[in-house]
């Protein structure tokens, strides 16, 4: 039995992902910063075997609290998507954005991703085969961004969000290189465009279509790729 925790998966890609998971069999450890939202979010979930994990990511003793109580419940994890994130800078221009801004989408986005690799990786190692997935998005290939046509460069203006994706995709390359001689794969997933509330709904995807590359790097077979940036249509330029 395939046990998978999913961060920030009591709503939008991470509630599916856990979803999408649970019902190709995994044992689901549907992480949530809110433990209320998260059962609520695994009431919905009544033919997949769901267990809620209270995990903030930007907290050190909610992410240590968690871990124990995994390794206590299962000895193990073999897959660890970090889908929780933000992005609270849309209303701001590069030059106006509060250093307070972009520190917070740090704390998660970043530094929540580390903290919480850094956390559950003993219990990945236990695994025959671990599978690392972050979610990331195509706001971070600087390839892509660069583009002066819309809708790229000038008129995606989110110098925080589209940052810390970019620094997570080096994340990703960091933490593929340290564990290239053990099973564990890491990989970044661009689940697109999708309509959810941390874009006011305005995707043209569906939550549960962007979880589909997500869930894909998730169950890689042995000798999958790790270190690579991928959507549903194939690579993504870094």
């Amino acid at each position: 039995m395939t046990i998978a925790l999913i961060t920030g998966a009591n709503k939008g890609i991470g509630f599916e992902i856990a979803r999408q998971l649970g019902t190709g069999g995994a044992t689901v450890l549907l992480g949530s910063r809110d433990a209320a939202r998260g059962k609520a979010a695994a009431a919905t979930l009544p033919d997949i075997d769901v267990h809620v994990v209270q995990v903030d990511v930007t907290s050190g003793a909610s992410i240590a609290a968690a871990a124990a109580w995994i390794d206590a419940t299962h000895g193990r994890l073999d897959v660890l998507v970090n889908n929780a994130g933000i992005a609270v800078d849309r209303e701001y221009r590069p030059s106006t954005v509060p250093l307070d801004t972009l520190r917070a989408t740090y704390e998660t986005n970043v530094f929540g991703v580390v903290a919480v690799t850094n956390g559950m990786l003993p219990l990945l190692r236990r695994s025959p085969a671990g599978r690392i997935v972050n979610l990331s998005s195509a706001l971070a290939s600087l390839t892509m961004s660069s583009q002066p046509e819309p809708p790229w460069g000038r008129d995606l203006l989110h110098l925080a969000y589209m940052s810390s994706k970019t620094a997570l995709n080096a994340v990703t390359l960091q933490y593929a290189a340290e564990l290239r001689d053990t099973p564990i794969l890491v990989n970044a997933a661009d689940p697109g465009y999708c309509a959810t509330d941390l874009n006011d709904w305005q995707g043209f995807q569906s939550a549960a279509d962007g979880a589909r590359i997500a869930v894909e790097l998730a169950t890689l077979p042995a000798g999958g790729p790790s270190g690579t940036f991928r959507s549903a249509t194939g690579p993504v330029p870094w």
